[in-house]
């Protein structure tokens, strides 16, 4: 256990976390005591005026790394726009149906982290859990190329590079850092819409960050407000509203690799009406050796207001994605050749070329070796997702909010030995109803909601033939079926006193797992060896609940704490993959489920300095981990019985004056099994992986930005900045004897925005010229956990392939954008 010496400064964690939490909560009974006596006639409940309005916010710059472009950010004041009369309350797009921030007893204090997060649908706003919400204001001077960009200085997020040129892997506090594409484990929105299918999947492929206004980050185990899936958190992505466009603007990103992203973003707001669309065409060759693409996105936001009582909101998100996919390598394999260059075909392959067996019956022992660009790796995508939104006022305190969602993802994914084709076309329904009162002169927000989805499985899976262009061999296995959730919510704000307000909710929810799949084995010329037939039937029950409290005794000082609890069910096709990675009975998956505690504080000392941190334990049962069996192979997903996690994260965000301003994030996450015993293939006896970390999480997380801005003068709207960021090693398997070494990088920006008043047709400019990895550093920018092997040393190990993608080398970009 030598490896783990150095990580005992963990141990302080939850002794500190405990230690907070037991004071802040006998203060917070003491005040609750006081409250109960107070005369309830002293507790006045502001008048409410039903509209949909943005909090004010505090602008957040941020940084940001690596693969392709990265930064993020923090919050930061922005002043409200002036409302037109008699036309449609400001920002009615881009959330639910709420209560403006003045007359909304439940809103922490301004300028904090989570003060501009939007509400959802039973919920006013962030409350006592903690988030933060991302202006992407921050943004507009840098090559925002995917969600790295945006989200990569947030403290407890971390991504990574998936299979694709905008997969990213995003994870809260660790939650996807085991699975080897998508996004798992966290819920997705877009503008209140799920994106989220019924089985849990999210990719971030349709989201081009030029789209977005804001967006908000629910960190922490969250199935009471968002359902399944959400033991991580969840994250709102929120368009442009069309009136704060009132035109169009165009822009323009081009970069090293032949780089191009050509972007335009329209919108326009009438007396009962808001509407704002998107599209962007982006291409490029990419960095890798093999790795071209192209991706088209549109996504369109309407709202209209026939009456002062009823909102209708239409939502239309079109993202398609043809991209050559390299094959993963090892960490030898890394260091030898980290950008696959020289691989066109196996027989002339450079050194550290990953290649795979290929065969038309899937018998890849007789296969033959191919690299990714002989064989036609790649993916092949479309994803069409249609959301309505009807929002009622019954009166002026009671708001009824019914949403339907139709998402179709149709996938042609030859990334391995085999190519996975489908049409996986889902429903989801939500229904419910908010009501402000006061209970016993108390001023309370609740809300008590239905929700439905249903996605059918009609999937299949090819062996993938040699000889090119992802040549489908003979069909694999093929999966039928279908995933259900059915659950009820319920959710209650209580303002206590003028300084704490008290958050109470949960979740009941019922999960159907219903199919089969049928895996084909074949003989050397073809025909039909066995049929091997497995079926599922699973229903599972999870209830989560969850409370927090909010104090904020001053404008400085807010503190927050919280009991939150997730459960995420298995995917459907997670049942039907073995631990060699091929078709067969994984059927006895169990649900994962988490209990979280957060103890957390922000302080605004004063206008412009923004200090947060929070300390988090997170307690895990029958955790659902992947990994990786074998180059080529899907991956096999299993339970842990008994997993913690817990950590520190820390952010900053200080104006300096004369128009310099720092901001920094820093995540502590360890996570260790606490109760897993792993059997490894031809061992006779299990391995306990007891006090082990688990795989795939960065320890130490850190990122930084120092920026500056000429305030005033000739010379106002010239600004740059400096980013530096650094990611800790982490261990790849479960024994922990191989590490993913860390590293850290450099981003250099000059930019230019200037208001044109002249009165001509162009209204503003903007120009930017950006390096990222200043130091042209050699990272891994992704890696997926790999089998543990008996008798295998950190060696051999490193020989395993299937696992890393290699982050990018030095970049350049530069870009405009021009508003009518």
């Amino acid at each position: 256990m030598q490896l783990l010496k150095g990580r005992d400064r963990a141990a302080p964690v939850p002794v500190c976390a405990a230690g907070a939490s037991i004071a802040l909560l006998c203060f917070i009974a003491t005040t609750i005591a006081h409250a109960q006596d107070a005369d309830p006639e002293a507790v006045q409940l502001p008048d409410v005026n039903i509209e949909q309005t943005k909090p004010e916010q505090a602008k957040t710059t941020a940084g940001k790394p690596k693969t392709k472009p990265a930064t993020t950010s923090k919050t930061a004041n922005a002043a409200k726009r002036p409302r037109a009369a008699q036309s449609l309350p400001d920002e009615v797009a881009g959330s639910s149906l709420r209560t403006n921030s003045n007359a909304n007893p439940f809103s922490g204090n301004p300028g904090t982290p989570s003060a501009g997060v939007a509400g959802v649908p039973g919920a006013s706003g962030a409350g006592a859990q903690t988030a933060t919400a991302v202006d992407m204001k921050v943004f507009e001077d840098t090559p925002v190329f995917s969600v790295t960009d945006i989200l990569d200085t947030v403290p407890g997020v971390s991504l990574k590079q998936g299979n694709g040129p905008r997969d990213m892997g995003i994870s809260i506090r660790g939650s996807n850092a085991r699975n080897g594409f998508a996004i798992r484990n966290i819920v997705i929105l877009d503008d209140g819409f799920p994106v989220t299918q019924p089985d849990g999947l999210s990719r971030s492929d349709l989201i081009d960050p030029h789209a977005y206004a804001d967006v908000d980050v629910w960190r922490g185990p969250s199935s009471a407000l968002f359902g399944n899936y959400a033991t991580g958190g969840a994250i709102n992505f929120r368009t442009y509203p069309g009136g704060a466009i009132n035109g169009i603007e165009y822009g323009l990103d081009v970069g090293s690799f032949n780089y191009l992203n050509n972007y335009v973003l329209g919108g326009k707001k009438g007396d009962n009406w808001e509407a704002s669309v998107f599209t962007s065409d982006v291409r490029g060759d990419g960095y890798f050796g093999y790795s071209g693409f192209n991706t088209q996105t549109v996504n369109a936001l309407l709202t209209y207001q026939p009456s002062s009582t009823d909102t209708f909101t239409f939502k239309f998100i079109n993202n398609n994605v043809d991209a050559e996919l390299p094959f993963r390598t090892s960490l030898q394999q890394f260091r030898e050749n980290p950008f696959q260059k020289g691989c066109q075909t196996a027989a002339t392959a450079a050194e550290g070329c990953a290649t795979n067996k290929f065969s038309g019956t899937g018998n890849t022992s007789t296969g033959i070796a191919q690299t990714a660009e002989q064989a036609g790796a790649g993916r092949d995508d479309r994803r069409t997702i249609g959301g309505f939104r009807w929002e009622h006022a019954f009166d002026a305190a009671t708001t009824g909010q019914t949403q339907v969602v139709v998402d179709d993802r149709n996938i042609n994914q030859p990334t391995g030995t085999t190519s996975s084709v489908g049409d996986y076309l889902s429903y989801n329904v939500i229904s419910g109803v908010t009501h402000r009162s006061t209970i016993a002169g108390l001023p309370t927000l609740g809300y008590l909601g239905a929700f439905w989805n249903y996605l059918p499985v009609d999937g299949k899976t090819f062996n993938v033939a040699p000889g090119g262009d992802a040549q489908r061999g003979l069909l694999q296995s093929e999966q039928t079926g279908s995933t259900t959730n059915v659950g009820a919510r319920a959710r209650q704000e209580v303002k206590l006193t003028d300084d704490v307000s008290v958050i109470a909710g949960a979740t009941v929810e019922r999960t159907s797992l219903d199919g089969s799949q049928r895996g084909y084995v074949y003989n050397a010329d073809g025909t039909i060896n066995k049929i091997n037939f497995v079926s599922a039937d699973r229903d599972l029950t999870n209830i989560a609940p969850e409370v927090g409290v909010l104090y904020a005794p001053s404008r400085e000082w807010q503190w927050r704490a919280r009991v939150g609890t997730g459960y995420g069910t298995p995917q459907f096709s997670n049942l039907f993959v073995t631990p060699e990675g091929l078709p067969g009975n994984n059927t006895e998956l169990k649900s994962q489920t988490n209990v979280g505690f957060d103890v957390g504080a922000d302080w605004t000392p004063t206008p412009g300095v923004v200090l947060s941190v929070t300390g988090f334990y997170e307690f895990f049962k029958n955790e659902l981990v992947s990994q990786s069996p074998g180059a080529g192979l899907p991956n096999f997903t299993f339970n842990a019985p008994a997993s913690e996690h817990r950590g520190i994260e820390a952010s900053a965000n200080v104006a300096l004056g004369h128009g310099f301003r720092l901001t920094a994030s820093y995540t502590f996450d360890d996570q260790i099994y606490t109760d897993y015993a792993e059997r490894l293939s031809g061992a006779t006896e299990a391995v306990s992986r007891n006090g082990n970390k688990i795989p795939g999480v960065a320890p130490n997380e850190v990122s930084t930005r120092l920026s500056y801005d000429v305030p005033s003068g000739a010379f106002k709207g010239v600004g740059a900045y400096a980013e530096y960021e650094w990611h800790d090693s982490f261990f790849m398997e479960n024994a922990n004897l191989l590490k993913a070494p860390g590293y850290d990088l450099v981003n250099l920006n000059i930019h230019y925005n200037k208001d044109l008043s002249g009165g001509g047709p162009i209204k503003s400019l903007m120009a930017y010229f950006e390096v990222q990895n200043v130091l042209d550093e050699t990272y891994i920018a992704s890696a997926n956990n790999i089998t543990d092997r008996v008798g295998a040393g950190a060696d051999d190990l490193a020989a395993t392939s299937g696992s890393i993608y290699a982050g990018a080398p030095r970049t350049f970009y530069g870009g405009m954008k021009l508003k009518f």
